[in-house]
């Protein structure tokens, strides 16, 4: 029977009304005119897409990192995925982080179901964020509840807040951690980042 690890709902008791109104004194402080009929419904809308969708992984249901025991030997080898999409928020300017990571880990008796690598990503992609904290949270997601021999994660994105603002430069930065064997065995680190570098 496959054995599964829960993933926490977000504490921050999002109101959507809350971010409505903001939204609403945005528009406001911005000038712009509300009789528009293009900002009419603007703060509602805007405000549902952000509790519901841009930061889902504050609040976003619960699921289960479904696991399966490994059965042979060969299940002891990288298991990776490539060009996971990050769609997140810079927590500094709440401009968008657009990328991919790769994720990968060494089973250590357990498998775990493909489509939760992604699901992880995203759940800890949607939300203000730091490109940094979201790599290691991912890996150590994973850790805790896959219990591998190693884990690791790459983390590629461009930042708008660099590119809409400040110096106005294109740019994509790279983060990446390395748990247990990835950190351990050379061998093995090399192969995880020649796949994650040559993904896309």
């Amino acid at each position: 029977m496959p054995d599964s690890h829960r993933m926490e709902p977000g504490q921050s008791g999002q109101d959507v009304e809350q971010v409505e109104r903001a939204l609403e004194l945005l528009i406001q402080g911005l000038g712009l005119d509300r009789s528009d009929p293009h900002l009419k419904d603007t703060p509602r809308r805007a405000a549902e897409a952000w509790v519901k969708e841009l930061c889902a992984g504050l609040n976003g249901p619960q699921f289960r990192l479904t696991t399966f025991p490994s059965e042979s030997e060969s299940d002891s080898g990288m298991v990776a995925l490539q060009q996971i999409p990050v769609k997140s928020l810079c927590a500094h300017h709440l401009l968008p982080i657009l990328g991919w990571a790769t994720v990968a880990y060494v089973p250590n008796g357990q498998l775990c179901g493909l489509s939760k690598l992604s699901r992880v990503v995203d759940h800890f992609a949607r939300r203000p964020q730091v490109q940094e904290r979201l790599t290691n949270q991912i890996a150590d997601f994973l850790q805790t509840g896959l219990h591998p021999q190693g884990v690791a994660v790459q983390v590629k994105a461009s930042h708008m807040c660099m590119e809409l603002r400040g110096v106005n430069h294109t740019g994509l930065m790279t983060t990446s951690t390395l748990r247990g064997v990835f950190r351990e065995d050379p061998t093995l680190r090399e192969e995880f980042m020649q796949l994650a570098n040559n993904g896309k």
